[in-house]
C-alpha cells in the first residue's frame, strides 16, 4: 500500500528532525530545512529532503511543484520551522519584529494558503500549525515570538471556519519547553540582534535570563522530551476528525488552564514571575 505524502519544515533539528525519524515507516516522509548541509544530512538518512527556507516564495512553489510531480498529491504538512527571538518590545527593532514574522508568520502563512489550494483541487488534507503556549499566554522578553505565535492561533481559527465542511482540517499545536536546540538558536539571536542590550534597563535581567537558559533543560520539571508532541501528531494525521486543538506539556496544560480561570490582573502577577 502507498503510503501517504507528509511535508515536514524545519526538520534541521528538535520537534521537526523527530518527528520525520518517528513516523518515517508510516507516511512518506517529505523533509524540509533551510540550510543545503541539513538537506544533504536528511537525503543521507534516507528522507526525500528538499532545500526550503519559508521566508522564499520561489523555494516554497518549487518544493510544491516537485511533491505535485512525484507523488500526485500531498495528504498533510506540517509547518514546523521557526525561531524565537528574545528581547523586550522596546529594545528590539522593526527589522528585528520583520524577520520574527517572515518566518514565524508569513512564512507559515504563504505554505499553509498554497497548500490549501492544492487540498481544495484533490479534496481533503491537513495543515497542522506548530503555535505555542506562547501563543496562549506571554512572557516577558518574548515579545516578538509571542506576537507571531498569537498571530498564528488567528490564521488557524480563521481557517477553521473557512474550511468548515470540507475534508481539509487545520490543526494547532501549543508545544511548551521541549529538548532541542531552540533556546540556544534563540541565544544566538539575541546576541545578534541587540547587540547594546547592556544599554538597557532590562540588561540585569537580561543576565540573569541567559544565564539561567544555559542549564535551564537540564532541571526543568516542564521540559519534556519531542515524543509528547509527536503522539498528538500522529493523532492529527489517524484521526478521521482530528481535534483542532493539541496542548503538549505540563506547562502548557498549566498556563492555557490558569488563561482560561483567572482575571488579566492575576494572570499578569503570575506570569511576570516565570
Amino acid at each position: 500500500m502507498k503510503k501517504k505524502t507528509f511535508l515536514i519544515t524545519g526538520c534541521s533539528s528538535g520537534i521537526g528532525l523527530d518527528t520525520a525519524r518517528a513516523l518515517k515507516d508510516s507516511y512518506h516522509i517529505i523533509a524540509t530545512a533551510r540550510k543545503e548541509e541539513d538537506v544533504y544530512r536528511l537525503q543521507k538518512e534516507g528522507f526525500e529532503a528538499y532545500k526550503l527556507d519559508v521566508t522564499l516564495s520561489s523555494e516554497i512553489d518549487s518544493v510544491l511543484e516537485t511533491i505535485l510531480a512525484k507523488h500526485q498529491t500531498l495528504y498533510a504538512l506540517f509547518n514546523n520551522a521557526g525561531f524565537g527571538q528574545p528581547g523586550a518590545v522596546e529594545d528590539i527593532t522593526k527589522a528585528v519584529l520583520k524577520e520574527q514574522f517572515e518566518t514565524n508568520f508569513f512564512g507559515m502563512w504563504e505554505l499553509t494558503t498554497k497548500t490549501i489550494k492544492i487540498f481544495r483541487k484533490q479534496g481533503f488534507g491537513r495543515v497542522i500549525n506548530h503555535s505555542s503556549v506562547l501563543g496562549l499566554i506571554s512572557l516577558r522578553f518574548r515579545g516578538a515570538y509571542n506576537a507571531s505565535k498569537y498571530a498564528i492561533e488567528g490564521m488557524n481559527d480563521t481557517l477553521r471556519l473557512e474550511l468548515m465542511g470540507t475534508d481539509i482540517y487545520v490543526i494547532t499545536i501549543n508545544t511548551g519547553p521541549v529538548e532541542s536546540d531552540f533556546r540556544k538558536n534563540a541565544t544566538k539571536k539575541f546576541f545578534q540582534n541587540l547587540p547594546n542590550f547592556k544599554e538597557s534597563i532590562f540588561a540585569q535581567e537580561y543576565e540573569k535570563e541567559l544565564l539561567e537558559q544555559k542549564d535551564s533543560s537540564k532541571n526543568d520539571p516542564f521540559t519534556c522530551k519531542s515524543d509528547v508532541v509527536i503522539v498528538n501528531i500522529e493523532h492529527a494525521l489517524k484521526s478521521k476528525i482530528p481535534k483542532p486543538r493539541y496542548y503538549n506539556t505540563k506547562a502548557t496544560y498549566i498556563l492555557g488552564f490558569l488563561k482560561r480561570i483567572l482575571s488579566t490582573a492575576w494572570l499578569d502577577r503570575i506570569l511576570k514571575k516565570i
